[in-house]
This record gives C-alpha cells, sequence and structure tokens, in this order.
C-alpha cells in the first residue's frame, strides 16, 4: 500500500442539493457535454466520446454568461472550471497552481464564448497549452459563487450536478487518501 495524504475537496451546495468533489466542477459547455454524452457512446469509445460530443455541443449551445463571485470579486465567464487538481479530462494540464493537498481552489474563467473560441481551447488541451489560451484567465479562491440569467448545468468530477446557482467552498476538513 501507498502512503496517505489528507486532500481538501470541495462541497458545491445548490438548490438541488450539496455534493463533495476531488477534482473539479464545471459551469458552461463542458457541464452541458457531460450532461449529455449517451452512456453508450461513453462505453464505446472512451474519451473520444468527449472530443465528439463537445464538437456537437459547441455548435449548438447559446454560452449564457454567467456572473462569478471570487472571495466577493465579480467577474463575467461563458464557462468556469473550479479546479482542487492541476488536470483535466485525464493527463490534460489545466490548472498549473491547483493544490489538492490545500485549501482553497484555481478557478479557470473562459472569457470567450462561441463555437470558434471553444474549439481553440478544445485544439490547445492536447497539447498542454490551455493554460495559455487567449481569454482564459485564473484566479485562486476559497469561496465561489456562480450565477446565471437561468439555470446553466454544472458537473463535479464528470458526473452532472445539476444546475446554477450554486456556491463552493472547501469542506470543513480534508479526507486521507493514498498517494503513489
Amino acid at each position: 500500500f501507498g502512503r496517505t495524504r489528507p486532500l481538501w475537496p470541495g462541497i458545491s451546495e445548490a438548490e438541488t442539493g450539496t455534493r463533495l468533489f476531488v477534482q473539479m466542477l464545471g459551469a458552461g459547455l463542458d457541464a452541458q457535454v457531460v450532461s449529455r454524452l449517451p452512456p453508450a457512446l461513453k462505453r464505446h469509445l472512451g474519451r473520444l466520446a468527449y472530443v465528439l460530443q463537445t464538437v456537437g455541443e459547441a455548435a449548438r449551445y447559446d454560452y449564457p454568461p454567467l456572473r462569478v463571485c471570487i472571495d466577493g470579486r465579480e467577474l463575467r465567464a461563458t464557462g468556469v472550471v473550479v479546479s482542487k487538481g492541476r488536470l483535466y479530462g485525464g493527463p490534460y494540464l489545466l490548472a498549473p497552481d491547483a493544490n489538492p493537498f490545500a485549501p482553497g481552489f484555481s478557478v479557470a474563467l473562459f472569457g470567450a464564448g462561441g463555437t470558434l473560441a471553444m474549439l481553440g481551447y478544445a485544439a490547445a488541451l492536447p497539447l498542454n497549452l490551455l493554460p495559455h489560451a487567449p481569454g482564459l484567465s485564473f484566479m485562486r479562491g476559497g469561496r465561489i459563487e456562480i450565477h446565471a440569467g437561468r439555470g446553466v448545468r454544472v458537473q463535479t468530477d464528470g458526473d452532472d450536478a445539476g444546475t446554477t446557482p450554486l456556491l463552493i467552498r472547501d469542506a470543513g476538513s480534508p479526507i486521507e487518501v493514498v498517494v503513489g
């Protein structure tokens, strides 16, 4: 067995309930993809299913504006990924400053919306260039609120997690996880 370390999970609180997450929470297109991905397609194609679903969703998604409050600072975005971990979608770098073993989050704010912008983000992902993509900014925070004019899909750790509005915060204490 490996040694253990304390991992600080995140908590998402919404009208639909409270969820714990250990890697990430996404609101916007990435959550729309997760919520509409047919399980059979995922089973047969693995990660490629997400790529195909993203291309289709990017073309029909309307990119509603999100109001994101990070530790009281209000910002606007078309998509948000709140990360405890550095990687996204498997081995791809998203949040270089994320640290799952400490309180707080790395918050990726996708400023540009639209099919071309999202396909650009998607193309940068496998090259590990997403953190440097135009229109993407990062902030650290401990308390994040996400609001939209209407409910926008949310995912936690790759599972559908309802819709906005929601509050994200650290869990009250870490959990012990086995590492390497």
